[in-house]
């Protein structure tokens, strides 16, 4: 596609759960300690936009003053000017304004968290620590990437990486698993959505970062590492993990009878040439017995823009995709799609769940907004807010939320989630009990309004259990099914479906 290459050579948004045991994006920083080009450029596009107030300097000073008292004294300014650089960006750039003073007690915080003593902590870890408690204090999503960290992104996106394979969010101290990604070490486990990790090698995780917890729970390839973990009522049990080599296969397919599969499992840098390798193999393998198209993304934690893009232009003839707005909102940017289906226009039925966040989100609103696919399970996990990685003249870079996202209706589905057409329930099972980005701790509020309820709820022991044992899929035989009935009527009438009032 035309509409890739043109987005890849524009965009540096990144869209993702949390900064977890997966980081989703990133760009190369910046680590000469003079003026970058990146810089230079920036100063040059921005002139006096990081200039601060008399009142702005006064903050700074404040963290200036700590930092002299608990620093190793050194013969250069370098790590003062690293926060400075920070601290500026931060006050411009972030989705909504925040109050110098906020930000420079969060970073003060962050230092005396470490229980320093006088002129007793190396410099570049001072200053780490006063960003990471900057950054983390403005929402669930927003992070301070030292170094390594920032060379790790470079990787994940690439869709092979060294880890676990969960996406991962904190609450009440805890580290909660947002989704385990498909056939990683993580997921042949057992791990599950919505489960806690208590300890980590018998050590608790409470009194820890999710930063810090992340970084315990990386390792080399072969390592083992026993979680324990809480899971609802049950009591706490412990699952020994291997790590390993992350090879994400982003776009996986098949074909069911007259139908083609595709499941996302997650938006790294593979899934647009994935979609297209996809249908070419489906189109060949069923030609024209082909009658519709699932289109899986259930437990898809997120990922690139672009790539949501992309995925969202396969199977759109044009129209608005979406929507970008900051602070300010003459700065919205907007992505519509280009001529050019895909699917050829046949029917698409597109599953998803509370797993299914950010990318996932804008790919599934698109569709049902344009009224190309019905959305079937259950509602999404409700990240809206975009992430910016920003490297720093000096070293590192921010992970900043600087933007909400809106979908063809004019929503912003942040907080809310994305509402499927029919709603999928168990008669035998509690619901899963995915964590939601409302819940998450500094989460940005809503918006605007919901998203249009279900016209109707359907019981999936009703529908065909797709594979067998562990394997059976009785949510994909609904979607099937929806499929082979032909329209929405027929198939609630098939399985006895509640309509909702």
């Amino acid at each position: 596609m035309v509409f890739r290459r043109i987005m890849r050579k524009t965009l540096i948004i990144t869209l993702g759960i949390a900064a977890g045991v997966s980081l989703l994006s990133s760009l190369s920083g910046c680590q000469n300690e003079g003026a970058s080009p990146l810089r230079i450029a920036a100063d040059i596009i921005h002139g006096d936009e990081y200039a601060l107030s008399q009142d702005s300097m006064a903050e700074l000073k404040r963290f200036n003053a700590v930092y002299h008292k608990y620093a190793i004294p050194v013969s250069d300014s370098r790590q003062l000017k690293h926060f400075s650089d920070s601290f500026k960006r931060v006050r411009i750039r972030y989705v909504r304004p925040v109050s110098d003073r906020d930000l420079i007690d969060a970073a003060i915080k962050g230092v005396t968290e470490l229980n320093p003593k006088l002129k007793s902590v190396p410099p570049a870890e001072l200053v780490e620590s006063a960003l990471d408690a900057m950054l983390t204090s403005l929402d669930a999503h927003s992070s301070y990437l030292n170094p390594q960290e920032l060379r790790e992104t470079n990787v994940v996106t690439k869709g092979e990486f060294g880890g676990l394979g969960i996406e991962v969010s904190m609450e009440n101290g805890l580290v909660k698993v947002i989704s385990p990604i498909a056939d990683t070490p993580a997921d042949r486990a057992g791990i599950k959505p919505g489960d806690l990790i208590t300890h980590t090698d018998g050590a608790p995780v409470q009194g820890k970062t999710l930063k810090q917890a992340v970084r315990i729970m990386r390792g080399q390839p072969g390592q083992a590492i026993v979680l324990t973990i809480k899971r609802g009522e049950m009591k706490p049990f412990d699952v020994k993990v291997v790590r390993a080599v992350i090879k994400v296969r982003s776009v996986r397919w098949r074909t069911e009878g007259d139908f083609g599969y595709v499941q996302i499992a997650s938006f790294t840098e593979k899934v647009e040439t994935g979609i297209e390798t996809a249908m070419a193999d489906i189109h060949k393998k069923l030609g024209v017995r082909l009658k519709g198209i699932v289109l899986d993304l259930r437990n898809n934690p997120g990922g690139l823009l672009d790539q949501a893009l992309a995925l969202s232009d396969a199977f759109l003839e044009g129209g608005r995709i979406v929507s970008v707005r900051g602070r300010n909102a003459e700065n919205e940017r907007v992505f519509d799609a280009y001529e050019g289906d895909l699917a050829g226009g046949l029917p698409i039925v597109v599953l998803i769940n509370g797993g299914s966040a950010s990318a996932s989100e804008i790919v599934a609103s698109a569709l049902k907004d344009h009224k190309r696919a019905i959305v079937l399970g259950a509602r999404s996990y409700g990240k809206g807010s975009v992430q910016t990685i920003s490297p720093l003249p000096i070293e590192g870079a921010l992970r900043l939320t600087t933007q909400l996202y809106y979908v063809p209706s004019g929503r912003s589905i942040q907080a809310h989630g994305v509402t499927p057409d029919i709603r999928l329930v168990s008669a035998n099972q509690k619901p899963e009990p995915f964590p939601r980005e409302a819940d998450a701790p500094g989460a940005l509020p809503a918006v605007n309004g919901e998203d249009v309820g279900p016209r109707a709820s359907v019981t999936e022991e009703n529908c065909p259990a797709i594979g067998e044992g562990d394997k059976a899929d009785r949510q994909l035989g609904c979607a099937l099914m929806l499929l082979k009935s032909g329209s929405t009527e027929k198939f609630l009438a098939s399985v006895g479906s509640r309509l909702n009032m």
